[in-house]
């Protein structure tokens, strides 16, 4: 069944009816999907097999931070459809998207439990990490809630954070490490290679006549890995394609403006728009800028060549 996804209190009634059934439910912002929320969220699904409930996420759009402190709010890893989608692939039923405002920040922990776990939701089990906050000021905790549900009809778990490479996995881990070109920890941490999704736009042609041909990703995503050459996957069209990736502002023609430029391997399609993703496997080397076009040239085929053959070595390891 797809991800059912409601915007407010009333639409879930509205769509589960007055016999709705009871849920187990985790409460967050989920950037990423990553390992630790998939803990959580597979929680949520055994809990709901068990005590035949519905399985739910309740999320915030935009990011708290972003309404409350905007000069320190994080840079996202996803996008809100790639969050859902992720949620959805693991199999849960339904995610409520609360949109974060200042009227919802006012409102205390008993107000926000009451009206969105209790009332709407009708709640059974709620499944949380051990730093869940909640409410104004974020006032509540996971033993404010605890107490909650014993007065509302809803238990209340504590999911262990997960571990990797003795960093415990976090949002703002993946994030530093996104930011340093850790691409290959990144991908640990979310259990899956980071990705950018957008459109493909059209280039200079300077590529295509002078280096290689490449396939230009616009996106609206916030964060970016460093600057730098990577090994890479490009969905285009419904297929994958391996590719070398370059980030950055093109130093050789004096850019100024970051671009993200895929060559694909076995791709012979002259594309000026449509849907692309590109997904980040390791990185090669940082960006510099070449005397010119030939000697940039030499150095891409050598990264073509190079991220063949991670691949290579990549699927010899899983055999």
């Amino acid at each position: 069944m797809p991800l059912a996804i409601v915007h407010s209190a009333e639409e879930w009634i509205a769509q589960f009816g007055e016999a709705r059934k009871r849920t187990a439910v985790t409460i967050g912002n989920f950037d990423g999907v990553h390992l630790g929320h998939q803990k959580i969220l597979r929680f949520v699904l055994d809990r709901a097999q068990r005590d035949n409930l519905m399985s739910a996420v309740l999320t915030f759009y935009p990011h708290p931070a972003r309404v409350l402190r905007p000069d320190a709010a994080p840079a996202m890893l996803t996008s809100l459809d790639q969050r859902l989608a992720a949620i959805g692939e693991m199999g849960i039923s339904a995610a409520f998207v609360m949109r974060f405002d200042t009227e919802l920040a006012k409102l205390s922990p008993e107000e926000f439990a009451q009206r969105f776990l209790v009332d709407a939701m009708r709640a059974k089990a709620v499944l949380i990490g051990g730093d869940f906050r909640f409410g104004h000021r974020q006032a509540g905790d996971a033993k404010l809630l605890a107490e909650l549900g014993k007065r509302s009809g809803f238990e209340v778990d504590i999911v262990p954070p997960v571990a990797e490479s003795e960093v415990i996995v976090s949002s703002t881990a993946i994030r530093n490490a996104i930011r340093e070109g850790n691409v290959e920890h990144a991908r640990l941490m979310l259990g899956r290679p980071f990705a950018l999704a957008g459109n493909i736009q059209t280039g200079t042609g300077q590529g295509r006549k002078l280096v290689v041909p490449t396939l230009n990703l616009a996106t609206e995503q916030e964060l970016l890995p460093k600057n730098g050459v990577y090994a890479t996957e490009a969905l285009v069209g419904g297929k994958t394609y391996r590719a070398a990736t370059n980030v950055g502002v093109r130093p050789t023609f004096n850019g100024a403006r970051t671009t993200i430029e895929s060559h694909l391997f076995d791709f012979n399609e002259n594309l000026a728009s449509g849907k692309l993703e590109v997904r980040f496997w390791k990185r090669l080397r940082d960006e510099r800028k070449f005397s010119g076009p030939a000697e940039l040239r030499d150095q891409v085929l050598a990264d073509i060549e190079r991220a063949k053959e991670y691949f290579r070595e990549s699927a010899n390891a899983r055999t």
